[in-house]
């Protein structure tokens, strides 16, 4: 109940300050978190960044204000902490659909509600998980920055677009890979726009360094390809796995805001500021239609 509170009080928090320049560690205190855990979970549960949330709302606001006070856009856009009234008339427009100007002559506005957290009864179900604490690890991969958060449907799409585009990138990798079996999935730098989403595997230490060799490889090519060493650093995750089946990757976001809403709020953990792993092992030696899962391991510590 303390969390459910906690989130409740760090929403009314932003709310009573929605014209004053608001401290993302102010709010996480109002749950009892910190401000990266915080900022985590509320993407996890809501589908969208904090800051995302807070700018909706403040353009909701805008809008209201110029039409039922009828404030002038100047005077609109300093209250809602835009510096010029163009920097504001551009986020206006991106939102609403039309110019802050326009809003006088009848057309229509759009409204981003104000969040609300209710009590519902979840779990009755099982989850099975594993506290471990995983030694360095060393991948080979690739990266893009993907907007939003990395948990909803926007990561769905983006994931799925840059996975189907590269293909030549991932045969290569995995040609060179000591664990054929393992796709990585890294996720690093999550911040109010967006995280750096990685495609990686596990070479051993001959290929990392004779990857780039032109000598050894035969190509001069492979220095172009984006290829980055991700050093993921020890530490403690929780670990939890889909049902083996052939297509697993239906479960994960299910099992991502299952394991923020049911199993997290009543543990002994919060998120670590850690990168987060997702070990799909799509290529087994046994029947792949019964055998390929997902390993969502999540770095945690303790609260």
């Amino acid at each position: 109940m303390d969390w459910i509170q906690g989130i409740q009080k760090a929403i009314d928090y932003i709310e009573d300050n929605m014209t004053e320049e608001i401290d993302y560690d102010e709010v996480a205190k109002r749950a009892y978190s910190s401000s990266f855990h915080f900022q985590r979970v509320f993407g996890i549960m809501c589908g969208f960044s904090l800051g995302e949330y807070i700018r909706r709302r403040r353009l909701t606001l805008a809008g209201r204000d110029l039409l039922s006070k009828k404030m002038k856009v100047i005077d609109v856009a300093f209250k809602y902490g835009y510096e010029t009234p163009e920097s504001f008339s551009r986020a206006f427009q991106k939102f609403h659909g039309i110019m802050p100007s326009q809003v006088k002559s009848g057309c229509s506005l759009k409204s981003f509600s104000r969040l609300s957290v209710k009590l519902d009864l979840v779990g009755g179900a099982e989850m099975h998980y594993k506290i471990e604490e995983k030694p360095e690890m060393i991948l080979v991969g690739y990266k893009k920055r993907f907007t939003g958060v990395p948990y909803g449907d926007e990561r769905v799409k983006q994931e799925e677009a840059f996975i189907t585009t590269t293909r030549a990138k991932q045969w290569l990798l995995i040609g060179a890979s000591c664990d054929y079996s393992t796709d990585y999935m890294v996720i690093k730098n999550i911040d109010a726009d967006g995280y750096d989403f990685y495609v990686a595997y596990a070479l051993d230490e001959w290929t990392r360094k004779e990857l780039f060799n032109p000598t050894v490889t035969g190509v001069d090519f492979i220095d172009k390809m984006g290829f980055e060493t991700l050093v993921i650093p020890k530490q403690t995750y929780a670990i939890f796995e889909t049902e083996k089946k052939k297509r697993p990757i239906v479960d994960y976001v299910d099992i991502r805001k299952r394991i923020v809403t049911e199993w997290l709020p009543t543990s002994d953990y919060i998120f670590a500021n850690a990168p987060e792993v997702v070990a799909m092992h799509w290529r087994p030696n046994g029947e792949w239609e019964k055998e390929r899962y997902i390993e969502i391991c999540l770095p945690i510590e303790k609260k």
